[in-house]
């Protein structure tokens, strides 16, 4: 026993001190002061100006001023010993305050909120629970300049080179359509923007002037924001009025068999006949507006893990951030902010 947490204990370090050393091994050369110097850069703006039209003299003047930024280099890099679990993960999304502030943020948009709820089927709830998990409502959305981001990651982070080359390309395209100078944006470290975080190829494909003020501006602008998440949600298959979550009961004969199902915390979707055949029972369910399938989720709790079931709009989010614990603080989020909305009702 003692001998087995030895061996952990130093593999551990191991793995760490090999991530440090990678770590630096990523800032001991870095790249020329001047972007536009760079043959690939180069390269890039010669792309941009014969494909898209772009003046090639402008963007070297722009490229001229951008400014390469170690610390994203590190922030993407930073390896994760291990993923966070449920509990360590929700309570901050969960927290009082964060309720009481997208209560108030609802109350100042209900129009707008009403009005997507409309159009695209998505509950008011739901998009201020992504905006309240993405930024507080606005109050982190980023401080780095975007193109310095984007640049950084298209020309010194090859594992993901061309990625970030893509959303450069999609960032340009939308400064020049929006009027914006393209050194004024903020945004996270891998470039992501506004209110709801949008990638720029998100925003040119999802993005609404909601308003109808003649420009996209998802930096400042609730109402453009709140349309765009309902937007980006309805295309990507949001079914109105359909479950989210359900709790379930794994029974301990067919528990083992179950849970081999899970792929890091959740399975792919079944239907509810084949959940039951395996011995899964489901809750709060009513059965004449369950979906049709569903898959198993399973989130750490500090006293064991529980159990839930997934539909489609679940998986849905999920197209939005790729992660089991992102979608279930949005629901769970969601659902606090429902239950508190109503609460202060007259």
């Amino acid at each position: 026993m003692i001998g087995s947490t030895t061996w952990r204990l130093r593999s551990a370090v191991s793995l760490a001190a090999l991530a440090c050393l990678a770590s630096a091994a990523a800032f001991a050369d870095p790249p020329p002061a001047n972007y536009a110097q760079r043959a690939d850069v180069r390269a890039f703006i010669d792309e941009m100006a014969s494909e898209r039209g772009f003046d090639a003299k402008a963007l070297r003047r722009l490229f001229a001023q951008v400014e390469y930024q170690p610390k994203v280099i590190e922030a993407i890099s930073r390896p994760v010993i291990a993923p966070p679990k449920w509990y360590e993960f929700a309570p901050r999304f969960l927290a009082p305050e964060r309720v009481e502030a997208g209560v108030a943020f609802w109350r100042a948009h209900e129009a707008a909120l009403a009005r997507a709820d409309q159009e695209f089927g998505v509950p008011p709830e739901i998009i201020v629970a992504i905006i309240g998990v993405e930024t507080y409502y606005g109050r982190y959305p980023g401080t780095y300049r975007v193109l310095d981001a984007l640049t950084t990651l298209a020309f010194d982070y090859p594992r993901r080179a061309e990625f970030f080359r893509k959303e450069l390309k999609q960032f340009l395209l939308f400064a020049r359509e929006e009027h914006i100078p393209p050194l004024e944006p903020r945004g996270s470290y891998a470039g992501a923007m506004g209110l709801p975080q949008f990638m720029p190829s998100s925003i040119r494909a999802y993005a609404l002037d909601y308003d109808l003020d003649g420009k996209v501006d998802l930096a400042a602008d609730a109402d453009d924001t709140i349309g765009s998440v309902a937007y980006y949600l309805a295309r990507h298959g949001w079914q109105r009025g359909q479950p989210l979550m359900s709790p379930a009961l794994i029974e301990e004969d067919g528990k083992d068999a179950v849970l081999q199902r899970l792929d890091a915390g959740v399975s792919e979707r079944a239907s509810l006949a084949q959940w039951e055949s395996q011995s899964v029972a489901v809750f709060d369910l009513p059965r004449d507006a369950a979906p049709d399938s569903a898959g198993l989720l399973m989130l750490e709790e500090e006293g064991g893990p529980s159990y839930w079931l997934v539909f489609d709009n679940w998986f849905v989010i999920t197209s939005y951030n790729r992660s089991r614990l992102y979608a279930s603080a949005v629901v769970q989020l969601a659902e606090a902010l429902r239950d508190a909305a109503r609460a202060r009702a007259p």
